[in-house]
Protein backbone atom coordinates (compact mmCIF):
# COMPACT_ATOMS: atom_id res chain seq x y z
CA UNK A 1 0.00 0.00 0.00
CA UNK A 2 1.39 3.41 -0.98
CA UNK A 3 1.34 6.29 2.01
CA UNK A 4 1.18 9.84 1.67
CA UNK A 5 4.55 11.68 1.79
CA UNK A 6 3.26 13.04 5.22
CA UNK A 7 2.48 9.83 6.37
CA UNK A 8 5.91 8.73 4.89
CA UNK A 9 8.09 11.81 6.72
CA UNK A 10 6.38 10.60 9.83
CA UNK A 11 7.19 6.86 9.45
CA UNK A 12 10.95 7.90 8.26
CA UNK A 13 11.50 10.12 11.35
CA UNK A 14 9.83 7.34 13.80
CA UNK A 15 12.27 4.83 11.96
CA UNK A 16 15.13 6.81 12.53
CA UNK A 17 14.49 8.46 15.72
CA UNK A 18 14.88 4.70 16.43
CA UNK A 19 18.16 4.25 14.74
CA UNK A 20 19.45 6.90 16.75
CA UNK A 21 23.00 6.55 18.06
CA UNK A 22 22.52 3.02 17.28
CA UNK A 23 22.16 2.33 13.75
CA UNK A 24 24.32 5.31 12.28
CA UNK A 25 23.72 6.06 7.96
CA UNK A 26 25.47 3.77 6.02
CA UNK A 27 29.24 5.18 5.25
CA UNK A 28 29.41 6.79 9.25
CA UNK A 29 32.26 5.75 11.51
CA UNK A 30 30.86 3.01 14.17
CA UNK A 31 33.62 4.59 16.34
CA UNK A 32 31.09 7.21 16.94
CA UNK A 33 28.54 4.81 17.82
CA UNK A 34 30.99 2.93 20.63
CA UNK A 35 31.35 6.45 21.67
CA UNK A 36 27.92 7.63 22.40
CA UNK A 37 26.87 4.24 23.96
CA UNK A 38 29.66 4.85 26.49
CA UNK A 39 29.04 8.09 27.36
CA UNK A 40 24.96 7.35 27.89
CA UNK A 41 24.38 3.88 28.88
CA UNK A 42 23.99 3.82 32.87
CA UNK A 43 24.56 -0.18 32.95
CA UNK A 44 24.01 -0.19 36.74
CA UNK A 45 20.81 1.75 36.57
CA UNK A 46 18.93 0.19 33.70
CA UNK A 47 16.67 -2.69 34.78
CA UNK A 48 15.14 -5.38 32.18
CA UNK A 49 12.96 -7.55 32.65
CA UNK A 50 13.24 -11.06 30.84
CA UNK A 51 9.98 -12.63 30.91
CA UNK A 52 9.89 -16.11 30.18
CA UNK A 53 6.35 -16.44 28.20
CA UNK A 54 4.30 -19.34 29.10
CA UNK A 55 4.49 -21.69 32.20
CA UNK A 56 5.59 -25.25 33.20
CA UNK A 57 1.70 -25.78 33.74
CA UNK A 58 0.66 -24.45 30.97
CA UNK A 59 3.58 -24.65 28.13
CA UNK A 60 2.17 -22.75 25.20
CA UNK A 61 3.07 -24.49 21.93
CA UNK A 62 3.90 -27.92 20.90
CA UNK A 63 6.99 -28.45 18.62
CA UNK A 64 7.32 -30.46 15.53
CA UNK A 65 8.86 -32.69 17.52
CA UNK A 66 6.43 -32.97 20.58
CA UNK A 67 8.74 -30.45 22.84
CA UNK A 68 7.38 -27.45 24.93
CA UNK A 69 6.91 -24.21 23.60
CA UNK A 70 7.94 -22.91 27.16
CA UNK A 71 11.37 -25.33 27.42
CA UNK A 72 12.39 -23.32 24.23
CA UNK A 73 11.32 -20.01 26.02
CA UNK A 74 13.13 -20.93 29.39
CA UNK A 75 16.57 -21.76 28.05
CA UNK A 76 16.91 -19.05 25.52
CA UNK A 77 15.60 -16.31 28.53
CA UNK A 78 18.17 -17.49 30.51
CA UNK A 79 20.90 -16.92 28.03
CA UNK A 80 19.73 -13.42 27.32
CA UNK A 81 19.57 -13.25 31.10
CA UNK A 82 23.04 -14.22 31.08
CA UNK A 83 24.35 -11.94 28.14
CA UNK A 84 22.62 -8.65 29.99
CA UNK A 85 24.56 -9.37 33.23
CA UNK A 86 27.60 -10.00 31.56
CA UNK A 87 27.35 -6.54 29.05
CA UNK A 88 26.77 -4.74 33.09
CA UNK A 89 23.40 -4.77 33.46
CA UNK A 90 23.28 -6.19 36.94
CA UNK A 91 20.06 -5.41 37.63
CA UNK A 92 18.53 -7.35 35.38
CA UNK A 93 15.59 -9.50 36.53
CA UNK A 94 14.92 -13.45 34.59
CA UNK A 95 11.00 -13.20 35.20
CA UNK A 96 9.39 -16.65 35.99
CA UNK A 97 5.99 -17.06 36.72
CA UNK A 98 3.57 -19.95 37.73
CA UNK A 99 0.16 -18.79 38.23
CA UNK A 100 -2.54 -19.48 35.69
CA UNK A 101 -2.93 -18.43 32.41
CA UNK A 102 -4.83 -15.03 32.38
CA UNK A 103 -3.81 -14.16 36.19
CA UNK A 104 -0.56 -14.55 35.36
CA UNK A 105 -0.50 -12.35 32.34
CA UNK A 106 -1.60 -9.65 34.55
CA UNK A 107 0.68 -10.42 37.19
CA UNK A 108 3.63 -10.10 34.39
CA UNK A 109 3.15 -6.65 34.26
CA UNK A 110 2.09 -5.64 37.89
CA UNK A 111 5.63 -7.15 38.45
CA UNK A 112 7.74 -5.44 36.31
CA UNK A 113 6.27 -1.89 37.05
CA UNK A 114 6.60 -2.92 40.97
CA UNK A 115 10.57 -3.38 39.87
CA UNK A 116 10.68 0.07 38.43
CA UNK A 117 12.14 -1.86 35.15
CA UNK A 118 12.85 0.31 32.07
CA UNK A 119 12.53 -2.26 29.42
CA UNK A 120 10.59 -5.82 29.13
CA UNK A 121 11.46 -8.06 26.95
CA UNK A 122 9.25 -11.29 26.28
CA UNK A 123 10.50 -13.98 25.37
CA UNK A 124 8.13 -16.69 22.96
CA UNK A 125 8.39 -19.05 20.05
CA UNK A 126 6.05 -19.14 17.20
CA UNK A 127 3.73 -21.89 15.82
CA UNK A 128 0.94 -21.65 13.17
CA UNK A 129 -2.88 -21.86 13.52
CA UNK A 130 -4.61 -25.69 13.23
CA UNK A 131 -5.39 -25.22 9.86
CA UNK A 132 -1.29 -25.25 8.27
CA UNK A 133 -1.01 -28.40 10.60
CA UNK A 134 0.37 -31.41 8.76
CA UNK A 135 0.78 -35.28 10.30
CA UNK A 136 4.30 -36.61 10.62
CA UNK A 137 5.74 -39.66 12.98
CA UNK A 138 8.76 -38.87 14.90
CA UNK A 139 10.30 -41.87 17.38
CA UNK A 140 6.53 -43.58 16.79
CA UNK A 141 4.89 -41.22 17.61
CA UNK A 142 2.15 -38.49 15.62
CA UNK A 143 3.02 -35.07 15.62
CA UNK A 144 1.66 -32.04 13.69
CA UNK A 145 4.27 -29.60 11.67
CA UNK A 146 4.07 -26.78 9.52
CA UNK A 147 7.40 -26.21 7.23
CA UNK A 148 5.63 -23.03 5.61
CA UNK A 149 6.79 -19.49 7.98
CA UNK A 150 10.07 -19.91 9.13
CA UNK A 151 11.90 -16.70 10.68
CA UNK A 152 11.00 -14.80 14.06
CA UNK A 153 8.80 -11.99 14.40
CA UNK A 154 8.49 -8.92 17.03
CA UNK A 155 5.24 -7.35 19.02
CA UNK A 156 4.24 -4.10 20.11
CA UNK A 157 1.16 -2.89 21.38
CA UNK A 158 0.01 0.22 20.55
CA UNK A 159 -1.96 0.61 23.60
CA UNK A 160 1.11 0.46 25.91
CA UNK A 161 1.76 4.33 27.46
CA UNK A 162 5.13 3.92 26.21
CA UNK A 163 4.32 2.24 22.44
CA UNK A 164 6.90 4.94 20.99
CA UNK A 165 9.77 3.89 22.79
CA UNK A 166 8.28 -0.10 22.50
CA UNK A 167 9.16 0.63 18.86
CA UNK A 168 12.14 1.93 18.96
CA UNK A 169 13.58 -0.99 20.83
CA UNK A 170 11.60 -3.55 19.05
CA UNK A 171 13.06 -1.78 15.95
CA UNK A 172 16.55 -1.65 17.21
CA UNK A 173 16.21 -5.73 18.31
CA UNK A 174 14.88 -6.55 14.66
CA UNK A 175 18.24 -4.58 12.92
CA UNK A 176 20.32 -6.64 15.52
CA UNK A 177 18.71 -10.26 14.66
CA UNK A 178 18.80 -9.07 10.91
CA UNK A 179 23.02 -8.34 11.60
CA UNK A 180 23.39 -11.95 12.53
CA UNK A 181 21.80 -13.16 9.13
CA UNK A 182 18.09 -14.50 10.88
CA UNK A 183 15.57 -13.16 8.87
CA UNK A 184 11.40 -12.55 10.08
CA UNK A 185 8.50 -14.18 9.16
CA UNK A 186 6.02 -12.33 6.92
CA UNK A 187 3.03 -14.44 7.19
CA UNK A 188 1.32 -12.21 9.79
CA UNK A 189 0.37 -9.54 7.03
CA UNK A 190 -1.17 -12.16 4.90
CA UNK A 191 -5.55 -12.48 4.79
CA UNK A 192 -5.22 -16.21 5.24
CA UNK A 193 -3.78 -15.51 8.94
CA UNK A 194 -7.65 -14.11 9.87
CA UNK A 195 -7.95 -12.50 13.29
CA UNK A 196 -3.93 -13.30 13.32
CA UNK A 197 -3.67 -10.94 10.64
CA UNK A 198 -0.99 -7.98 11.48
CA UNK A 199 -0.38 -4.44 10.97
CA UNK A 200 3.71 -4.93 10.16
CA UNK A 201 4.77 -1.51 11.17
CA UNK A 202 8.61 -1.86 10.19
CA UNK A 203 9.21 -3.78 7.14
CA UNK A 204 12.50 -3.99 7.92
CA UNK A 205 13.12 -5.18 11.28
CA UNK A 206 10.03 -7.38 11.26
CA UNK A 207 8.17 -5.58 13.84
CA UNK A 208 4.35 -6.09 14.21
CA UNK A 209 1.22 -4.57 16.40
CA UNK A 210 -0.42 -6.72 18.40
CA UNK A 211 -2.54 -4.59 20.45
CA UNK A 212 -4.39 -6.68 22.65
CA UNK A 213 -1.61 -8.74 24.14
CA UNK A 214 -1.83 -8.35 27.57
CA UNK A 215 1.89 -8.79 28.28
CA UNK A 216 2.38 -5.38 26.26
CA UNK A 217 -0.61 -3.21 26.79
CA UNK A 218 -0.76 -3.55 30.75
CA UNK A 219 3.10 -2.98 31.24
CA UNK A 220 4.04 0.51 32.10
CA UNK A 221 7.39 0.54 30.87
CA UNK A 222 8.60 0.17 26.78
CA UNK A 223 7.57 -3.82 26.34
CA UNK A 224 8.56 -5.60 23.25
CA UNK A 225 7.88 -9.60 22.48
CA UNK A 226 9.75 -11.81 20.61
CA UNK A 227 8.79 -14.64 18.48
CA UNK A 228 12.65 -16.18 18.12
CA UNK A 229 11.54 -18.76 15.62
CA UNK A 230 8.87 -21.48 14.71
CA UNK A 231 9.41 -24.56 16.52
CA UNK A 232 6.12 -26.18 14.54
CA UNK A 233 8.85 -25.68 11.24
CA UNK A 234 10.77 -29.17 11.46
CA UNK A 235 14.28 -27.30 10.26
CA UNK A 236 14.23 -24.34 12.16
CA UNK A 237 12.69 -26.17 15.84
CA UNK A 238 16.44 -28.36 14.82
CA UNK A 239 18.29 -24.76 14.44
CA UNK A 240 16.25 -23.34 17.71
CA UNK A 241 17.58 -25.91 19.44
CA UNK A 242 21.12 -25.26 19.44
CA UNK A 243 23.26 -22.90 21.85
CA UNK A 244 24.69 -21.39 18.64
CA UNK A 245 21.52 -20.23 17.72
CA UNK A 246 20.39 -19.13 21.04
CA UNK A 247 23.81 -17.43 21.23
CA UNK A 248 23.26 -15.42 18.10
CA UNK A 249 19.95 -13.71 19.38
CA UNK A 250 21.01 -13.61 22.97
CA UNK A 251 23.96 -11.39 21.60
CA UNK A 252 21.52 -9.18 19.64
CA UNK A 253 18.76 -9.02 22.48
CA UNK A 254 22.04 -7.49 24.78
CA UNK A 255 23.18 -5.36 21.40
CA UNK A 256 19.64 -3.65 21.50
CA UNK A 257 19.45 -3.64 25.00
CA UNK A 258 22.57 -1.85 24.99
CA UNK A 259 21.63 0.88 22.32
CA UNK A 260 18.00 1.44 23.64
CA UNK A 261 19.95 2.50 26.98
CA UNK A 262 22.31 4.19 25.28
CA UNK A 263 19.44 6.59 23.04
CA UNK A 264 18.49 7.71 26.82
CA UNK A 265 15.13 8.78 25.01
CA UNK A 266 13.10 8.97 28.34
CA UNK A 267 15.77 12.79 29.11
CA UNK A 268 14.55 13.98 25.78
CA UNK A 269 10.78 14.44 25.80
CA UNK A 270 10.88 16.14 22.37
CA UNK A 271 11.99 12.71 20.73
CA UNK A 272 9.52 10.51 22.46
CA UNK A 273 6.62 13.21 21.31
CA UNK A 274 7.68 13.21 17.91
CA UNK A 275 7.98 9.47 18.17
CA UNK A 276 4.70 9.17 19.63
CA UNK A 277 2.86 11.07 16.88
CA UNK A 278 4.40 9.09 13.95
CA UNK A 279 3.26 5.86 16.11
CA UNK A 280 -0.19 7.48 16.14
CA UNK A 281 -0.06 8.10 12.16
CA UNK A 282 0.76 4.33 12.04
CA UNK A 283 -1.67 3.00 13.91
CA UNK A 284 -4.68 5.37 12.27
CA UNK A 285 -3.29 2.92 8.64
CA UNK A 286 -6.00 0.24 7.92
CA UNK A 287 -5.28 -3.97 9.01
CA UNK A 288 -2.64 -5.39 6.56
CA UNK A 289 -1.01 -1.92 5.67
CA UNK A 290 2.84 -2.95 5.13
CA UNK A 291 5.26 0.22 6.30
CA UNK A 292 8.82 0.90 4.60
CA UNK A 293 11.13 2.89 5.67
CA UNK A 294 11.92 6.09 3.33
Amino acid sequence: MQVGATTATLIALAMHISQGVLYPARGEPAAADAAAKSEVCDHRGFRVIVDVGHTARTPGAKSARGADEYDFNLRLAKEIDQKLIGAGFERTVLLITTETPRSALFKRASRAGAMGADLFLSIHHDSVPDKFLEKWQYEGATHGYSDRFPGHSIFISNDNPQRARSLQFASMLGEALKARGLKYTHHYTEKFMGHRQRILVDAEAGVYRYDQLIVLRSTKMPAVLLEAGSIINRDEEVGLNTPERRTLTAEAAADAVESFCALGARRNPGLIARASHAVRTIAAMPTGTIVKRH
